[in-house]
């Protein structure tokens, strides 16, 4: 045999070889599609890069974040669908969207049922394990909770009663039949919409106010058509950054401690920076003009008298009973143990 039959022979025997990829043993790298209503540039939206960044970093680039932000995909409700088939992997929402997937969640959307975040944050630490249990009997795995700030309602006109804010058209989100009933039962006029709707609602006139956040207000700038913002707060905004458990069980054990460790970093900022950015969004809507709506002195029995009725309606027909028992216990606890301070 020549020389070139024994070069193309030893070709053909490594040719085989050639075309099998080589066993590395390296995972395939994980990108998670995570979508959420927080505006793009804002500071939920920052820390939400931020966390992406380390997750790319402490994983040696195993797991990346792929954030659509600002609705593009959507209302919160269709964000879960989106979950549930899998063309999405991760959410950050607010306890709306939460509550779509488990009621037990609709506890932190009960007007006037927390006077301060460290009641809140006392009283979440307590709820957490129950939660988590029943998120993951649904197929999703919390990584961490979100803060947002406090609700106000913001109105096109001032609002100082119960009976003023009665005749206005409330904003609700759509997709819970039983929210909108609740606040009709109670005498006022909610109009279900998506979130994604709420300017173009306020501009043509189909809601004349909404609860929201003195930073979401801003940022989005409902403030400039309902100028008015009600000094008494309604409830902190919760949420919480969740994961398919599908795509959570494909990530490595190791890589997850990881993960959730900078989930947490992001949690504690969110606790420190949001109550702070609230108060400078209220100062500067003041200086472009918004007004604060002062509650009467006589009428805050009354605020608190229809927060109550919403607490005892919601127990058992929004809120499961024993997650509603449970925050009303710890709550009680806390303020037992209170010795002073405040929002």
């Amino acid at each position: 045999m020549n020389l070139r039959r024994l070069l193309l022979a030893s070709m053909l025997l490594l040719l085989p070889a050639a075309l099998v990829p080589p066993q590395t043993g390296a995972q395939a790298p994980t990108v998670v599609k995570l979508a959420t209503l927080v505006p793009e540039g804002s500071v939920w939206d920052k820390i939400l890069k931020e966390l992406g960044s380390q997750w790319i970093r402490e994983t040696g680039g195993r797991v990346s974040l792929r954030i659509y932000p600002g609705g593009v995909a959507g209302d919160e409700p269709d964000i879960v669908r989106k979950m549930r088939i899998g063309q999405l992997q991760s959410a950050a929402l607010t306890v709306a969207g939460l509550g779509t997937i488990d009621d037990a969640f609709l506890v932190f959307g009960i007007p006037m049922f927390f006077d301060s975040y460290e009641e809140l944050l006392y009283v979440l630490d307590k709820l957490e394990p129950v939660l988590k249990k029943r998120l993951e009997a649904k197929g999703m795995v919390l990584l961490n909770w979100g803060h947002a700030g406090w609700v106000h309602f913001f109105t096109r006109q001032p609002v100082q009663t119960v009976d003023d804010l009665k005749k206005i058209k409330i904003f609700v989100w759509a997709g819970d039949d039983r929210m909108v009933q609740m606040w009709k039962d109670n005498g006022f006029q909610p109009v279900a919409l998506a979130a994604t709707d709420i300017l173009s609602g306020l501009q043509t006139g189909m809601i004349d106010g909404l609860p929201t956040t003195p930073l979401a207000a801003l940022s989005l700038q409902w403030f400039r058509v309902t100028p008015y913002m009600a000094e008494t707060g309604l409830a902190p905004l919760v949420g919480g950054l969740i994961i398919t458990r599908a795509a959570w069980s494909k990530i490595s054990a190791a890589d997850q401690v990881r993960m959730l460790e900078a989930c947490q970093r992001a949690e504690e900022r969110l606790v420190r920076e949001i109550p702070e950015q609230d108060r400078v969004a209220v100062t500067e809507m003041l200086k472009r003009g918004m007004r604060m709506s002062k509650v009467k002195p006589e009428s805050v029995a009354q605020w608190r008298a229809t927060a109550d009725q919403f607490a005892r309606r919601m127990r058992g027909t929004m809120v499961p009973p024993e997650v509603l028992d449970l925050a009303l216990r710890e709550r009680a606890a806390f303020r037992q143990r209170r010795t002073g301070g405040s929002r």
